[in-house]
């Protein structure tokens, strides 16, 4: 286990890809934008994304409407 910052908050999880821990949440990915340690990751290059110990996510998704 380790702990690392989604969207501002601590959380304590187990290692796993970008692609692993959306699945957990039940994001599919479809109008998500993930940021890590302060960068902007490509959708192609999330499962090369291991998150570690004290890692900084931001996991934004766009909802449409009208």
């Amino acid at each position: 286990m380790m702990k690392i910052t989604v969207n501002g908050d601590s959380e304590t999880i187990d290692a796993c890809s970008i692609p692993e821990f959306l699945e957990v949440r039940v994001l599919n990915g479809d109008g998500v934008v993930v940021e890590h340690n302060h960068r902007i990751v490509r959708r192609e290059r999330w499962p090369e994304v291991l998150l570690r110990e004290n890692d900084n996510l931001e996991v934004l998704s766009f909802v449409g409407g009208g």
